[in-house]
């Protein structure tokens, strides 16, 4: 994508969009009103990107993806470390942030599939790191059979993640246990 001759404008526009997509969700966002907020004219924004998803996936990729930053400390009970994980990122997914985010997600990878998977990639990148390091502490701890592999546990936990992002609503109490219990039956040492 050809930059635009004033950084400080391009800077602008990529704000309003993370704001507007804070404040009011993706479908609300328009060209019109991101011009406006930014101070530049429709056609410069056309001319600099081809789509609202275009924009969204440059402004995220600059900055943080909401949802991403879902800090769960590990205790010595990894049941409870995993109950704690898949509560904190539904219930945080499922607010009308998370949810205008995965929809918009999908709405830029389609647009643009190679930006999706960057920006797809940033979003799962923290959860990876997590789940990886926690699956190692449990096979220290003789909880986890060593050839558990922790990038298909991860991938399990984003498709959860990101199912409950999607339709808006947090995992229950009891969606929680019955998968935990079922991830703990299936890497459990012994």
């Amino acid at each position: 994508m050809p930059r635009p001759r004033s950084e400080k404008a391009r800077q602008s526009v990529l704000d309003a969009m993370r704001r507007a997509l804070a404040e009011d969700g993706y479908e609300a966002v328009t060209i019109e009103g991101l011009a406006e907020a930014a101070g530049v004219s429709k056609q410069t924004i056309y001319r600099w990107w081809k789509t609202k998803a275009a924009i969204l996936g440059e402004a995220l990729l600059e900055g943080t993806l909401p949802g991403s930053d879902v800090a769960v400390p590990m205790t010595d009970d990894l049941g409870a470390d995993l109950r704690a994980w898949f509560t904190a990122v539904s219930a945080g997914l499922a607010r009308p942030q998370g949810v205008a985010l995965a929809r918009a997600l999908i709405e830029v990878t389609a647009a643009d599939p190679d930006l999706g998977l960057v920006l797809n990639e940033k979003l799962a990148a923290p959860i990876r790191e997590w789940v990886s390091e926690r699956m190692s502490r449990g096979r220290a701890d003789g909880d986890v059979r060593a050839d558990v592999d922790a990038a298909a546990i991860a991938d399990q936990f984003i498709a959860m993640a990101s199912y409950a992002a999607l339709i808006g609503q947090p995992l229950s109490a009891e969606r929680v246990e019955e998968t935990v219990l079922l991830l703990l039956r299936g890497i459990a040492q012994g």
